[in-house]
């Protein structure tokens, strides 16, 4: 039609140009032709010819045709050769699957891109912030850990990360095509992550190699403890640290009555430290008013602080233990020491300063004392003994944290402890603050469960609802929302917690704290808070239990809060 159309255009300007010529050269008007010249008998043979020809043609190929398909039938594997295009693609099948397989493709390919910005931001944030603060992030709690290795790690992950998502997208455009698996089958690609290369293993701390003293005490010397400052965490610390004291005075360790103190028996396993040293370092208040029966005195009372008041104790506290009848000599001051500035202390200092041969003795609160730091918080702790660590929760809070974790979470988790309740106004007068805003704290959390690649997340918070359900909303990997899990209601249908329930000891506030360490303590990785003691002992079980990980880490450590609020 093409053809025809141009021809018919060109014999049109031929007309049209042709008589102009003619009438150029020519002034003459044209005679008329013949009906018997020769041109004319011509042309009418030539249309003939052509006619008769094109005729020929299209016979040839009426006959042709059929023969070449039957030679085609009979010599070629007709069912082989559209296979790919006809048999394979099921119109209502085989493309819609394609389609969903690409637009999925497409979807993580998105992710991916945005997973190497969010890399790229980062390397960018941290160059920013090391050269605006100079060494204002090393001071800051927790950073000592964070290195430039713990970087390089960081940067590794994220690798191993978009490795794994490009192999995910390879898997999700073939599973569509015949091929795909046995593609996938032969590839000899391996994902680092599988084989034991992430960067969140646990950490071997190498017990066996700590720095240990013997608590070999004598018998009917005693050390009564006395811990006030703080809440059960801070508690827990000051009888630990009581501990070693007793041990460095080989004496046996009064735990503090209910009536002034915590419920201890509720939340810890007394008879467990005894097992561990294999003798009695230990006993509650109870067992040792029965043995002094009537003469509950305390002979020596030495305090290790002076200030702000000697021992760290107030009336109240000594209102207290007079009316469980413990009556107590003149307080006296070991040397001068502030709460609030403690100076470095060693083993001799404390042996020269508290020795003595009374039968009772007590020194206050030492939950600020700073006597070989390193010697006491190392992993196993500082005294000698059989088991991982000597203060650990009692078997019914044991059991039931593994059968909630059983029950919701499974062994691949991470726990977040996030403190928020009174946190903002202690974070801020801190410098710098240890308070984060939630989207903040959402990305750091979501760089860790990058690491991680764990399902779940257990939340042990004091925060309200408005704060953990933005929290939640922002909690994301590979576009999907990870569930932030706590501990439900009481509900007679779950048996997690029957075993407290049972007891006696459900609803009580020091149990379920404890509980709530127990079950971080267990995680695979755990996000805590910096400056909580409630996050140091869940450190401390960790370390000793052997479940830490390198990917522990407070939350956001090694940055700055993006917005902190004016003070007071």
């Amino acid at each position: 039609m093409m053809r025809e159309r141009e021809s018919s255009d060109e014999e049109d300007d031929r007309e049209n140009l042709i008589p102009q010529n003619e009438r150029v050269n020519d002034h003459s008007k044209s005679p008329r032709r013949s009906p018997f010249q020769i041109d004319d008998v011509k042309d009418r043979f030539a249309l003939g010819r052509r006619f008769n020809l094109n005729f020929g043609k299209r016979y040839f190929l009426a006959i042709i045709l059929p023969v070449l398909v039957l030679v085609l039938y009979f010599t070629t594997d007709i069912k082989n050769l559209f296979q790919t295009t006809v048999t394979s693609i099921k119109y209502d099948g085989s493309v819609n699957s394609m389609r969903e397989s690409e637009l999925r493709a497409l979807y993580l390919l998105r992710q991916q891109q945005l997973g190497l910005f969010n890399l790229w931001n980062h390397t960018q944030v941290n160059d920013t912030s090391s050269t605006a603060t100079g060494n204002s992030l090393e001071s800051s709690p927790g950073f000592s850990s964070v290195s430039r290795s713990s970087l390089v790690e960081d940067l590794k992950s994220a690798l191993l990360r978009q490795i794994s998502l490009n192999k995910q997208i390879q898997q999700v455009l073939l599973s569509s095509h015949q091929l795909g698996n046995s593609l996938l089958t032969s590839d000899n690609f391996t994902d680092p992550s599988l084989g034991g290369l992430g960067r969140c293993r646990k950490v071997d701390h190498n017990l066996s190699q700590r720095r240990t003293v013997e608590w070999k005490p004598r018998s009917n010397k005693y050390l009564f403890a006395i811990c006030v400052s703080g809440q059960m965490s801070n508690h827990l610390i000051c009888l630990e640290k009581h501990m070693f004291f007793a041990a460095l005075l080989n004496r046996i360790l009064v735990i503090p009555s209910s009536k002034v103190d915590y419920e201890f028996h509720r939340v810890l396993d007394i008879d467990h430290i005894n097992k561990c040293l294999g003798r009695e370092v230990i006993v509650t208040y109870e067992e040792f008013a029965e043995r002094r029966k009537s003469h509950l005195h305390i002979d020596k009372f030495i305090c290790y602080f002076s200030q702000p008041q000697p021992c760290f104790l107030d009336e109240e506290h000594v209102k207290k233990l007079k009316s469980l009848g413990v009556s107590m000599n003149k307080l006296e001051a070991a040397w001068n020491e502030d709460v609030k500035k403690p100076k470095k202390r060693n083993v001799q200092d404390i042996i020269s300063k508290f020795s003595t041969d009374d039968d009772v003795i007590a020194i206050g609160d030492v939950f600020f004392a700073d006597v070989e730091k390193d010697w006491v918080m190392q992993p196993g702790g500082p005294i000698s003994h059989k088991c991982k660590t000597l203060i650990e929760p009692s078997r019914l809070i044991m059991l039931t944290a593994q059968r909630f974790v059983q029950t919701f979470l499974g062994d691949n988790f991470i726990a977040l402890h996030f403190r928020r309740h009174g946190f903002l106004k202690f974070c801020n007068a801190k410098k710098p603050s240890c308070f984060y805003p939630v989207p903040q704290a959402a990305d750091c959390i979501n760089r860790v469960i990058e690491r991680a690649n764990s399902p779940v997340i257990y939340l042990s918070t004091d925060a309200a609802e408005s704060e953990t359900g933005l929290l939640q909303s922002l909690v994301v990997f590979n576009g999907k929302t990870v569930p932030l899990v706590q501990r439900p209601a009481r509900n007679s249908a779950e048996k997690w917690d029957a075993l407290l329930y049972r007891h006696g000891l459900e609803g009580d506030p020091q149990v379920e704290a404890m509980l709530d360490k127990t079950i971080c303590a267990m995680s695979s990785v755990f996000i805590g808070s910096s400056g909580s003691t409630f996050t140091d002992d869940i450190l401390r079980l960790r370390k000793d239990w052997g479940s830490a990980s390198l990917c522990d880490e407070y939350l956001c450590q090694g940055e700055l809060p993006n917005f902190t609020a004016d003070d007071e």
